[in-house]
């Protein structure tokens, strides 16, 4: 039974060679005349998206492979695999799914394509949370043993000699992340990362957010950048790195101090935008640590910074959230809340923190010159952010025609490569 199993297995995956290849992106076989992935991944950058490399490792594997019969045990894979399958189109496009693939043998790999112009760490975030959740429920539907996943994730480099050899190595980074094992490269990464926060070794960039009726600088937002030249100079492994291990806040903490001393070097007079997750927010330590800040650069009054809320997770399960929020308005700060229109959880944030400042997801804005659902949408959110007493910041903005639309229905304050591209704060002096 097990040699016409094989036999099978080997026909259908030679059969598949002659196939186009976003017929097989489901569980490719690995064919060496020809990768399917690596065509889809080399497609993908050379159109300007991000590709991410998530895996899924099944902790508890072996156990299952123990508790079950041979036959229950391949039908077991079967179902894993379908409901993997099942899952990803439900919550993915088919441009957006690149492949998934059984490589590791103890769990399953997946290729995805993200628009730059998303934050694409929130997107991984949120497809892995949805994936894995979708798939807790199918298995107790199903009555059979529930894996467990261990999930590790990685941006492939744009900068390669062979993609090749960039795709594998994303792969073995993400496998290691998942698996937290004593990897070679995992741990140069994980020391590299040690290094930057030991150093505080970032850059900061600055886009302005600008004034729409007058067109004049408003306020900066700061972005992150790694260490020059490093393989972690993309603020997409920076921070994809820092999530996965232990250095989220120690990073984010260093950009509150790096943006503090940009300010004061500059002279600098309007607002700055500084970016900070739920989960950096509500660690106990925060409200003391920002404190030293303040304490430091005290010629800098909070009420020139605002926190930006970054992410559509949920803060519910955070003990100091909401607490903190509260001590950093009474501190003098502002609050913003990220990514409006991108979803349900964005719009509950509002209703929960109250911001000061809202701004509207480049979903939302991205051609809506020419989609009247689009205008509508943001007619909308411009009356909840009446009703909550919020300034509009609107992102993204590339064209004349989308800031017509802003200026239209009186949007106050805009951002995007059409008013200008990130760059050293000091620079934008000179225009504001």
């Amino acid at each position: 039974m097990n040699y016409q199993l094989n036999l099978y297995s080997k026909v259908v995956n030679w059969s598949k060679l002659f196939l186009p290849a976003k017929t097989i992106k489901y569980f490719p076989p690995n064919f060496v005349l020809r990768d399917s992935i690596v065509k889809g991944v080399g497609n993908a950058l050379k159109s300007g998206m991000e590709v991410v490399v998530v895996v899924f490792d099944i902790h508890n594997l072996m156990g299952i492979k123990q508790q079950l019969e041979e036959e229950e045990y391949i039908n077991f894979i079967k179902v894993l695999k379908k409901s993997f399958r099942d899952t990803l189109r439900t919550n993915l496009t088919e441009d957006e799914l690149i492949a998934i693939h059984d490589y590791n043998p103890t769990g399953i790999t997946m290729f995805i394509k993200l628009s730059s112009e998303t934050d694409c760490i929130k997107e991984t975030d949120s497809i892995i949370r949805d994936t894995i959740h979708n798939m807790e429920k199918i298995f107790s539907e199903e009555s059979v043993c529930t894996p467990i996943f261990n999930v590790g994730y990685m941006f492939i480099e744009k900068k390669y000699d062979m993609l090749i050899e960039a795709v594998h190595t994303a792969q073995e980074l993400a496998l290691s992340m998942a698996k937290k094992k004593e990897d070679t490269e995992f741990n140069k990464l994980v020391y590299a990362l040690s290094e930057i926060v030991a150093k505080k070794d970032i850059n900061l960039l600055a886009q302005p957010i600008m004034d729409v009726e007058t067109n004049k600088i408003h306020a900066c937002e700061m972005l992150t950048r790694g260490p020059k030249g490093t393989a972690l100079e993309s603020p997409l492994r920076l921070f994809s790195i820092a999530r996965q291990t232990k250095f989220l806040y120690d990073l984010e903490m260093i950009v509150l101090e790096k943006a503090y001393e940009q300010i004061q070097l500059t002279k600098w007079q309007h607002s700055i935008f500084i970016n900070f997750t739920p989960v950096t927010i509500g660690n106990p330590r925060f409200i003391k640590d920002i404190k030293k800040v303040i304490k430091k650069y005290n010629e800098i009054p909070p009420k020139k910074i605002t926190i930006e809320v970054t992410e559509r997770d949920s803060f519910e399960d955070l003990e100091y959230f909401s607490a903190n929020l509260k001590v950093l308005r009474v501190l003098g700060f502002r609050i913003a809340v990220d990514d409006t229109g991108a979803g349900y959880a964005s719009l509950n944030s509002i209703s929960e923190i109250m911001p000061d400042i809202i701004k509207i997801d480049r979903s939302v804005i991205q051609n809506i010159d020419k989609n009247s659902v689009k205008e509508s949408m943001l007619k909308g959110l411009l009356l909840i952010a009446k009703e909550v007493g919020s300034v509009v910041v609107a992102e993204g903005i590339e064209s004349a025609e989308e800031a017509s639309i802003l200026s239209k229905n009186k949007v106050d304050l805009a951002q995007g490569y059409f008013y200008a591209r990130p760059t050293n704060l000091s620079e934008h002096l000179q225009i504001s």
